[in-house]
Order: structure tokens, then sequence, then C-alpha cells
């Protein structure tokens, strides 16, 4: 058996074979003269999420051509890394049928600690992962660190974001949307994916896309280092679907939702009870982080109204003027769907100082031309796909906030590229309008963003924005107590060099009852 170095300080990172210091990803792999020894039979890593104060959603997939359509799955998570203190063991059958995919839900586990875990299957044991589990809901916690991230477009870009995230000390990842990407290799690709036509659309494929993205080292040693929280935006399907409409109005869409949705919860930290349904599968949900936090997870997919004034004969998004789509004020319309918008209105919290709410796309608004009601432009020029063409439902929520009288209200976002950080109101054409919450939304890991120039031009129309860089590539990292909360846009030199270095591009501050972001 292969066994860590005395330092346990190893790990895969630069390039395909390269190692970066984390001991709990050592791969431990017991040998035997079984002649499928030398296949890897995790060669797609390992994950955990969906902390809870009692358990966790331990993840792995099976590899190689070989494997039988049932096979048994040993796992077992322990208090130490040399697990020497086992605290639960289990076994857990992967089937073909699930692109042999393990979801083992340890329970019973103690609150607010940190574990360690690993899988047994086929001679072979996995690498080593650390998780943990969330504070009581009704106990202290002190504090909250974590990362939000979205937007890993492989073609485009090195994955030298999630290198460095592996070296931060957080208790979470939250990872808001485009996990993989349904388009075939671009011609200014970076890497190569596994297919060079056609979009992604059957399960197959789907699973393929899957294994392509995890194959990755940086991006396994981040699942392997922390628990995500995760949400999908439209690229785990296809670009810019909503509820049963596809982009290029597909008859089958229907269909090709459901091998989407199926191969995603193959491949994430769910537990059993999301598994999909056909074209459903519930991702909304809610975690207390003892008394310090209540964080939402939303899906602006699955439920929503199609987008406005699409282009002729698509779905989909479409960038028009107020003034030439009047169904951009209809109130009915909806992003998140009329039940999960009851579901957050009645989830606000008033007692704990933050609500946190993870979901998929920029909330404040972004006019591209002079929104001063009676200009030229007629009330504004916006993005159909995102909070501006639902901007009365974006009302409905901020108003909600507002009566509420919640101070820590944080939206995280992702989707467009670009790092935003603003404030949120109830009304943008007022300028004395007061700030409601405030607004974190990320830029990608690696797809590529518009050009600066645009946002730059649009700044002046959208005073609320307090920064905006769509040529920025990285993540954000939060850290927050009781009283306020920090917070470091984390940006990478060059995302096409997996071994890019990162600095930190700005810093902010929000106080938790002060809505709104200061510069620190």
């Amino acid at each position: 058996m292969a066994s860590a170095s005395s330092s346990r300080r190893a790990l895969l990172l630069r390039g395909s074979a390269a190692l970066i210091a984390a001991p709990w990803l050592l791969v431990r792999t017991e040998r035997s003269r079984a002649a499928d020894d030398n296949i890897p039979r995790f060669a797609l890593g390992i994950a955990s999420g969906h902390p809870r104060a009692d358990g966790v959603v331990l993840w792995t997939r099976l590899t190689g051509t070989d494997l039988p359509e049932r096979t048994t799955v040993q796992w077992e998570i322990a208090r130490d890394e040399g697990f020497r203190e086992i605290a639960a063991r289990g076994e857990e059958v992967a089937e073909a049928a699930w692109a042999h995919s393990v979801h083992a839900e340890p329970a019973g586990l103690a609150p607010d600690r940190w574990y360690w875990y690993r899988f047994r299957a086929l001679g072979q044991y996995s690498a080593v992962g650390r998780t943990r589990t969330a504070p009581v809901p009704d106990g202290a916690a002190r504090t909250l660190n974590f990362a939000i991230a979205s937007c890993q477009r492989w073609d485009h870009g090195h994955y030298a974001a999630w290198r460095h995230m592996a070296n931060e000390e957080l208790d979470l990842v939250m990872f808001l949307g485009d996990y993989i990407y349904e388009h075939p290799t671009s011609k200014q690709s970076v890497r190569p994916l596994e297919t060079r036509s056609g979009l992604v659309r059957t399960l197959a494929q789907y699973r393929a896309r899957y294994a392509t993205h995890k194959s990755d080292p940086a991006l396994q040693a981040i699942h392997a280092r922390v628990p995500w929280l995760m949400v999908w935006d439209d690229h785990e399907v296809g670009n810019d679907y909503a509820n049963l409409q596809g982009e290029h109005l597909e008859p089958d869409f229907a269909a090709q939702r459901a091998a989407a949705y199926q191969a995603y919860w193959e491949h994430m930290p769910f537990p059993k009870s999301a598994r999909p349904r056909g074209p459903d599968m519930r991702i909304v949900d809610r975690l207390d982080w003892g008394t310090l936090a209540r964080i939402h997870l939303l899906d602006d997919r699955q439920y929503r109204d199609v987008q406005v004034c699409p282009k002729p004969h698509r779905g989909g998004s479409n960038t028009v003027a107020l003034k030439d789509c009047p169904e951009f004020l209809n109130p009915q319309r909806t992003l998140l769907g009329a039940e999960q918008e009851r579901w957050l209105a009645q989830g606000w919290d008033t007692a704990r100082p933050w609500n946190l709410v993870a979901q998929q796309t920029l909330m404040a608004r972004l006019s591209w031309t002079d929104a001063a009601p009676g200009g030229e432009s007629g009330g504004g020029t916006y993005w159909t796909d995102g909070w501006d063409g639902y901007a009365p439902a974006r009302t409905r929520l901020l108003e909600t906030v507002a009566q509420r009288k919640l101070g820590g209200v944080i939206v995280l976002g992702g989707d467009v590229h670009a790092n935003f950080v603003a404030e949120l109101k109830t009304n943008y054409d007022d300028p004395t309008a007061p700030t409601v919450a405030t607004e974190y939304c990320g830029t990608s890991i690696s797809s590529v963003g518009m050009m600066q120039s645009r946002l730059d031009a649009a700044l002046p129309l959208n005073p609320h924005l307090r920064y905006a860089r769509s040529d920025q590539r990285g993540y954000m990292r939060f850290a927050l107590d009781a009283k306020r909360m920090h917070v470091q846009l984390r940006v990478v030199d060059n995302a096409l060099d997996p071994a890019s270095g990162i600095a930190t591009a700005a810093r902010f501050v929000t106080e938790a009852q002060q809505p709104g972001a200061i510069a620190d």
C-alpha cells in the first residue's frame, strides 16, 4: 500500500501529474493481484457537500470500461486523517443506470467539526478528502469563511483559480452555476474538449462532459478540500433555457433537460432525496450556520417564465429597450416561480444577522443606455435573461427585505463573467431610494467576459454599481462574523496559464446592520 510521507504535503496540481500541498488528497491504493488492478477506479475524484449539523453527503463515481452493472462501494469517515478514529462507515451500491455514482450520507456526526473520508471498491482506495459539518442551527457560530465561484468553461482557460482556492482556509465553497458548458470545442480553444462538433444533448454526452471537467487536478483538489453548496445555471443544460423551453425551441427539450439533470445529480454531492425524476430536480434549499447566518439556495432556471421579446424564431435572451418591449413590466412574470418566491419570502431570518442568497446571476439593474424616466432611451436598455428581464419580481423580493427591515441580506451571484459589487434598491429610478441589500456577483473561473470598455461606458448610467470588471477571472472570498463581512476579489494573473499567480484586486466590507459595500 502506498502511504503518505511524514509531512503529508502532496496533492495533484500542476498539469495532470503535478502536486500541491494538502495532506488529505494523497491517493492510497491497496494493491492486489486482480486483473483490473491498474485501472483507476476513482479517476474523477471525490467530493462532499450538503453539510448539516449531524451529517454530510460524500460523493464519488467509479471509472473504467469494464465495470459490472452493480458493484459495492465501501466508505468510511474519520475524526482524524490517519483513520484511527472512525466516526461512521457503510456501503453503497454503484449502478450503471446512474453512472456508477455514489452518494453516501453518513449521519450521527458531531456538529461544527472537520472529518476525513475515503471510498474503497474493486481493490482500490480513493483519495482522502476533508469535509466538515455545520454548527447546530441554534448554536453559537463565531465565523463563516467561504468562497463563491462559477462558470468554468474548459476550453476557455485553465483552473489556476481552483488551485489557489484549495490553499484558502474555508468552511464552504458555494458554486453558483455553469459547472459545464454544452458547446463543442471552440476555434480559440485553450484545451480541447472530448468532442469537437455538435452541442451536448444526450445523457451519454453530458456524462462525458462532466468527466472531462472532473479530470482536472485543481478542480479535484478543491472538491476534496472542503464541502460545497451548489446551484446550477443554464449551461448545465443549454444556453439561456427557461423552464421547458430551449434557446433553439427544441421540440424534445424536456427529454434533454431530463438527461442533463440526471448527469448533474450523478456528478454532484447531492443527497439521494434530490435524485431527479424525469425533467424535474429540486435544488432549492436552506442551511442555517448556527445563529450567525441563514443560506438560501435558489433556482432561477427550472421555474421561470420564458424571456420577453426574444430574437425572431428563437428562445432565450435578447438586449432590448424598455420602450420597445412593454412586457418587461408585466407584474405577473417571475424568475423564481410563484412557489419559490413564497418559499423565500417566508424563510427570511429576522434573528440571525446575515441572510445569504446564493443564486445564479446579477440582481442589480444594469442598463446599457440612459434609464432616466422620459429620456431618449425610454427607460433604459436591458438584457432579458437576468433579473432585469423580470424587474417586477426583483422589486417584490427587495420590497419584502425592506418591509422586514433585514439588514444583513447579501445576494451572491455569477453567470455574467465579471466581478460586480452593487447596492440593491427597490426603485432604481429614484436617486434618493435607500439601499436595502448588498450584492457580490463573482466573475468566472475561466469563461471569457465581455469587453471592459463596454462596462466602462455603462457605469455612469448605473451609479449603484460600486465595482464592475469583466476582464478578471477568479473567485470571491468572504469572512464574516456577527458584525461585518470582509470580501476579497481574488483574481488570477492569467487564466490561460495553469501555473498562474493570483492577487486581490479589491477589498470591501459590509456591516450586518448597514446595507452597502465599503471599499476596504
